[in-house]
This record gives C-alpha cells, sequence and structure tokens, in this order.
C-alpha cells in the first residue's frame, strides 16, 4: 500500500474512533497499519543515520 494512502487510512480510523466505537476488525487494521508506519518511519531514520558523515 502506497505510503499516503496508509496516512490517510490511518487518520480515517483515528477521526472514526473518535465519533463512534471502530469495529474489532478496523481496530486489527489501525494496529497493523500504525505498525507499518512506524516500521517505515524507523527504516528511513536508519537510511539518514548511515548516510550521515562526520565531519573533522
Amino acid at each position: 500500500m502506497e505510503f499516503k494512502k496508509v496516512m490517510e487510512r490511518i487518520d480515517f480510523l483515528y477521526h472514526k474512533g473518535k465519533e463512534t466505537i471502530l469495529s474489532e476488525e478496523e481496530r486489527c487494521e489501525q494496529l497493523k497499519l500504525k505498525a507499518l508506519y512506524l516500521d517505515v518511519i524507523k527504516d528511513n531514520f536508519k537510511l539518514e543515520l548511515n548516510n550521515v558523515e562526520s565531519v573533522s
């Protein structure tokens, strides 16, 4: 799934959860999407750190 779509779906489920109670299926989807989001962020951060060069 495209990262932008993941973000939109997380946002949608968040707002829906504020208005009503999410179904068990929606709650599981939300948890999986949040985990995917965090994995992508962590991977990107690791890549950035690997590209940092020390200047002396």
